[in-house]
């Protein structure tokens, strides 16, 4: 049985040939795989460069290894996990950057809806982490509002189960689209995945917290996790000061969830999957 708190993590980015197998799961917590990412992009195998494709959504993760069984064992093999799909990402793997670029809300959202709902079909999973992090000269913070709001409106009115979350980070333009995003359409959104690893290694414990309270109070009611990365962490917050900052959240019982970014940083490192067994040793012991 499982405590209700959670733990996540981003998996498939990096095509590192991490499965999911490679990755610690306690089973005393919810535990959350989240595929990065799909992309409206046309694929890369298609044109030299991947372009927009206004709400049609692929998978761009390494779906080699993180396949529709892969997926379907996993969950098997454990009850206390399940599998999202992080929509946008950084870049469409490393060739462009991935901007949010829809020609219109109401023809984006009609097809987002069902390419989505056929990507969460095909592939078993269990909900939906918006991970915009660039938008187009013409993609105002209103189109984006109601494009993201009413495709998670639509989603959850179509498959009641899934599980929906943004994933903002400290940048002005960012929390220029995700505030309105979450003023509106909070009701639909059940985790704020803050990428507090945006913040610089000047950061210590006492300053973590105090970011993780400002984001509480820009999200206001919602869920927000504590977050940190594993791989190359040049010039960003350590996973030890990521560690250290959970355990002092968790004291002041503010932790309500911790994710990291990635699974994929993780199998490519000298320490392996540490930061995840000791991540989730806090979750558990809530």
């Amino acid at each position: 049985m499982t405590n209700g708190y959670l733990f996540r993590e981003y998996i498939g980015a990096q095509f590192t040939g991490v499965q999911f197998t490679d990755v610690p799961i306690n089973a005393l917590l919810s535990f959350h795989f989240i595929l990065a990412f799909a992309i409206d992009y046309t694929p890369v195998n298609q044109k030299p460069t991947p372009t927009p494709t206004n709400g049609v959504f692929s998978p761009f993760w390494d779906t080699d290894n993180l396949s529709p069984s892969a997926v379907a064992a996993i969950k098997a093999a454990h009850p206390n996990v399940a599998v999202m799909v992080g929509i946008g990402g950084d870049s469409v793997q490393d060739i462009v950057k991935a901007n949010f670029t829809p020609t219109s809300v109401d023809s984006w959202v009609s097809n987002a809806v069902p390419s989505l709902m056929n990507i969460i079909n095909t592939y078993g999973l269990d909900g939906i982490d918006v991970d915009y992090e660039r938008f187009a000269p013409n993609a105002d913070v209103n189109t984006f509002v109601e494009c993201i709001g009413r495709l998670l409106t639509q989603l959850k009115k179509n498959m009641p189960w899934i599980t929906t979350s943004i994933a903002p980070f400290d940048d002005p333009t960012v929390q220029s689209y995700y505030k309105p995003l979450w003023s509106k359409y909070s009701s639909v959104i059940d985790y704020v995945n803050f990428q507090f690893y945006g913040y610089d290694d000047s950061t210590d414990v006492a300053r973590y917290v105090q970011f993780y309270d400002q984001q509480s109070a820009n999200y206001p009611g919602g869920k927000v996790l504590a977050s940190f990365m594993t791989g190359n962490t040049t010039g960003r917050i350590s996973p030890d000061l990521g560690i250290s900052a959970a355990q002092e959240l968790q004291r002041e019982n503010k932790l309500l969830g911790l994710f990291i970014w990635s699974a994929d940083g993780s199998k490519n490192s000298s320490y392996g999957f540490k930061y995840e067994t000791q991540g989730q040793q806090i979750i558990a012991n809530h």
